[in-house]
């Protein structure tokens, strides 16, 4: 991990691998979600089933029966009552989206069992922008409507032009970590598509802005791009970058009619692995739908590019107790565990979560 966020363990927002809970992550696409379908999903160490039903409507629940352990994501979806339900391919036990039991086949007159007393854990979801985030309490047992609130990204655009996705063997603190390091790329990056290595270094120099759960570089006018950006989108283009907790990175470059929006989600596998999932969306920009072809395969090797790097720092990882940061190129990352730690102390404690981040203008050179 980046620091020693989890030693704040045992607290009740944190799994025992120093994962946040109380949280929104992404889970799938909307496209993933095929009707009448479900499948597992890791996430956080958990086995969670997600599907939609034959109506539409999001499952999201604990994929193992609670009768005998076998996936119930292996069964099929029936209607119980009018409901629809997903059935244990083992004795038939059906559970409805809300993860009450609502039928145990076996059971006959006379026994007194009642299905409606067993349920399996089921998941807060919100379904926007082509995208289905669910809710992690730190409470197994929690039924209720989530304290915070499902994260917003204000995207024109109804559905994405497409996802790129790729696992990286690193806890979700050092993919973070990772991903906004801001002085890796004329060095990881550095393509003759993206940043070649003659452009050399360039100073840099950034507002930084607290927002809600995290951080932002203030919307400000383009500078070495912007050329490229006015054939893109015409006159007036602004671009912001914003981090929010626990792990949602979007960088949004727009003027009045057009916008091009990339959001990188962060879901934790478990305490070893993080999927990272990049979702484009953009709105009149005829250009950009000409050249998608193109920027598929170049957003998924940008992707792997910062991938193989982490395979290359775990080689290293083992051998040291301690990663060294400095100013000002890391200052990002002692932000992320200064959140990290106000999220889980503010949970504990039950008050509201009190952004520690200041304005700060941060230079580097990269």
């Amino acid at each position: 991990m980046a620091d020693d966020a989890s030693s704040l363990s045992p607290n009740p927002a944190l799994s025992a691998d120093g994962l946040l809970l109380d949280c929104w992550y992404f889970a799938a696409t909307s496209a993933e979600l095929k009707a009448g379908k479900q499948f597992r999903r890791m996430i956080l160490g958990e086995p969670v089933l997600l599907g939609r039903t034959a109506k539409g409507d999001v499952l999201a629940m604990r994929d193992v029966c609670p009768h005998r352990a076998v996936p119930l994501s292996a069964g099929r979806q029936v209607q119980t009552a009018g409901e629809a339900t997903v059935e244990c391919p083992y004795h038939g036990w059906r559970f409805g989206a809300d993860g009450v039991c609502k039928l145990m086949p076996s059971l006959v007159d006379g026994q007194p069992y009642e299905a409606s007393r067993v349920k399996v854990r089921h998941y807060p979801y919100v379904e926007r922008h082509g995208l289905v985030f669910i809710y992690i309490s730190a409470d197994p047992r929690f039924d209720g409507i989530p304290a915070v609130a499902a994260p917003e990204f204000a995207i024109m655009a109804e559905k994405p032009k497409f996802v790129v996705s790729r696992v990286f063997d690193a806890h979700m603190d050092n993919a973070v970590v990772g991903l906004m390091d801001p002085a890796h790329v004329p060095f990881v990056h550095n393509q003759w598509w993206w940043r070649p290595p003659s452009v050399g270094l360039k100073l840099k120099e950034k507002q930084f802005e607290p927002r809600l759960h995290g951080w932002a570089i203030a919307r400000h006018a383009p500078s070495s791009n912007s050329l490229a950006y006015r054939l893109l989108f015409g006159a007036s283009v602004t671009t912001e970058i914003v981090f929010m907790l626990p792990g949602f990175r979007w960088e949004v470059v727009e003027n009045e009619r057009s916008q091009f929006f990339t959001l990188t989600c962060l879901t934790p596998i478990d305490g070893k692995s993080t999927q990272i999932t990049q979702i484009s969306y953009w709105t009149s920009a005829p250009l950009l739908d000409v050249i998608k072809p193109i920027l598929i395969p170049a957003a998924r090797e940008f992707l792997d590019q910062d991938g193989r790097m982490v395979d290359l720092q775990n080689t290293g990882l083992p051998f040291t107790k301690a990663m060294l940061w400095i100013d000002d190129i890391d200052v990002q990352a002692k932000w992320y565990n200064k959140l990290k730690r106000e999220w889980a102390q503010s949970r504990a404690e039950g008050r509201p979560f009190d952004n520690p981040i200041r304005p700060q203008r941060l230079t580097w050179r990269s």
